[in-house]
């Protein structure tokens, strides 16, 4: 199997993966709600716990949606997909503890951290859409930590739009993926078509050369 051919696999099973950054977004949504109307104590742990269930969750949408949960078994890319999904609540735990000594820099520094997580995505996808998406969230986390702390308290509020529109930009690509792969294959095809009518006819010329020769 190529790596190509893998990634198209990982597309397809997983829908190009935007359950991920649809299901974050409620979820940041709703943490950010609970951060800012409960307690920011309340809100990062929200965010982290709920993060531990996006994983079971895609898998439980994927069941309902009747196609394959999970790539197959040995598949070369098992092991990254597993792994990314393992790295955003283990990267919470510096923003908990970030949050812990002052709340204000919980959503910033998770931001930082989901986005970086979504690297890994463009390879695994092979979709650099996933390489805009973890630009999208690092850069405002950045400004918010280093350049503009009066966007601190609303930091929380930009990840969960940002996570919504590129979900459904994800999904947008993906349904017409089919549409943008299907002209080359038919231009392959068409290649294949005129090769092997060469090779059939090829040895008929020689032959009826070798017949009318003195």
């Amino acid at each position: 199997m190529s790596f190509s051919e893998a990634q198209a696999d990982v597309r397809r099973v997983y829908h190009a993966g935007f359950h991920g950054p649809l299901i974050s977004a409620v979820l940041w949504a709703t943490a950010s709600a609970v951060f800012t109307w409960r307690s920011p104590a309340a809100g990062m742990a929200v965010l982290f716990f709920g993060g531990m269930l996006i994983f079971p969750v895609t898998t439980l949408i994927l069941k309902i949606m009747a196609g394959p949960t999970s790539l197959p078994k040995g598949h070369p890319s098992a092991a990254l997909a597993l792994q990314a999904a393992l790295t955003v609540p283990l990267g919470l735990l510096v923003a908990v503890v970030l949050g812990a000594y002052e709340p204000s820099l919980f959503f910033p520094a998770s931001l930082i951290i989901v986005g970086a997580h979504y690297l890994v995505f463009v390879s695994l996808y092979g979709m650099k859409l996933y390489a805009t998406l973890a630009a999208a969230m690092i850069l405002p986390g950045m400004t918010a930590l280093f350049l503009l702390p009066g966007v601190r308290p609303v930091s929380g509020w930009i990840g969960a739009l940002i996570l919504s529109l590129f979900a459904a930009a994800i999904l947008y690509q993906h349904r017409h993926e089919p549409l943008a792969l299907a002209a080359p294959s038919s231009r392959h095809a068409g290649n294949e078509r005129r090769s092997v009518t060469h090779r059939i006819h090829r040895p008929l010329n020689l032959r009826s050369g070798e017949k009318g020769a003195p």
